[in-house]
């Protein structure tokens, strides 16, 4: 697929399904691993989404899933984790793709980089390096083109004084923000009133787990926000989506997610019946776009919610255990 751009011209379910089989096509030629996954469930003349197989998203730990030829020029993201046994590996071809989906989705929920000032508590992802994550924040800190922005680490009341600077400025502050060091901020009794709070999910292992619910709690209460949001994204996609105050994640069009039975990972369930998560992400046309997570969801009205993990998993950095 020459034309990446298209994908996010996308402005309706035609335009993503017809987009959307034309990528199954491309990489079921040209990614080895995702070909010999479709070969053996003999389904390769799919016709519309629904009929798409998923990729397991475990072939990441130990494949190179790409639909393009290797150059040696990739940029390597690796999952959080220890060391390199375990830890997802994405090789993405082209930073271009990803950069313009994370620009694009963010500023479909929050507005331009440009006009805030962008703080980031990502301790444990800056430690083990190779972050998507990182990588994200620090581009969205660059086109803020603030002195103000940055990555502060347990630098509490360096938080504080730049957010009021910001404030008095006329700048929106956003804090993107690891879920044990929100919660570490929260229990100084700062006010951020007028911030807008974004999650990303993780404990990794320094505090006690907690469902959304009660970490968004916990948060609204200590940073004197009126929501918390999250982040729905991982090292294996280049997509993300967002939720807000009632706690519904939105996709950009360029992304839909889709749930299966938990049985039978071929079935996918209707309504709003809970099931595994089967993301479709048209910015990873270059590695394998049609991804089988191992995180539970149900649809809710035109987003989804998520509601934890599938038994016998291990638990995602980028996720938290919800009710």
């Amino acid at each position: 697929m020459k034309d990446w751009k298209r994908i996010f011209e996308i402005e309706s379910d035609a335009d993503f399904e017809k987009i959307a089989l034309e990528v199954f096509a491309f990489q079921y030629e040209n990614c080895a691993i995702y070909k010999q996954y479709v070969d053996l469930l003999n389904r390769k003349l799919p016709s519309c989404i629904d009929e798409i197989p998923f990729l397991p998203i475990e072939f990441f730990k130990s494949q190179e899933v790409l639909s393009v030829p290797k150059s040696g020029k990739e940029v390597l993201f690796l999952s959080s984790g220890t060391g390199m046994i375990g830890r997802s590996k994405h090789l993405v071809s082209n930073i271009s793709v990803y950069e313009a989906s994370f620009f694009k989705a963010y500023e479909l929920l929050f507005g331009n980089p440009t006009e805030q000032v962008i703080l980031a508590l990502l301790p444990n992802y800056l430690e083990q390096g190779n972050s998507s994550l990182v990588y994200m924040v620090n581009a969205l800190i660059e086109a803020s083109k603030n002195e103000l922005s940055g990555f502060l680490l347990n630098e509490f009341d360096e938080i504080k004084k730049r957010y009021e600077k910001a404030v008095n400025s006329g700048k929106e502050v956003v804090i993107f923000g690891v879920s044990y060091a929100l919660l570490d901020l929260a229990e100084q009794n700062m006010n951020f009133k007028y911030a807008k709070v974004i999650e990303t999910g993780g404990m990794k292992g320094r505090r006690k787990e907690l469902t959304k619910a009660e970490l968004h709690a916990v948060l609204v209460i200590g940073l004197g926000v009126d929501f918390v949001s999250s982040e729905y994204g991982m090292t294996e996609l280049l997509s993300q989506a967002y939720s807000l105050k009632n706690g519904v994640f939105a996709s950009p069009p360029w992304m839909k997610v889709l749930f299966r039975d938990v049985y039978d990972p071929l079935t996918l369930v209707s309504s709003e019946k809970s099931g595994g998560i089967n993301v479709i992400d048209l910015a990873n046309f270059n590695s394998c776009s049609f991804i089988q997570t191992q995180d539970l969801g149900r649809k809710s009205g035109h987003g989804f919610v998520i509601e934890g993990r599938i038994a016998l998993t291990d638990i995602r950095g980028c996720n938290l255990m919800v009710q």
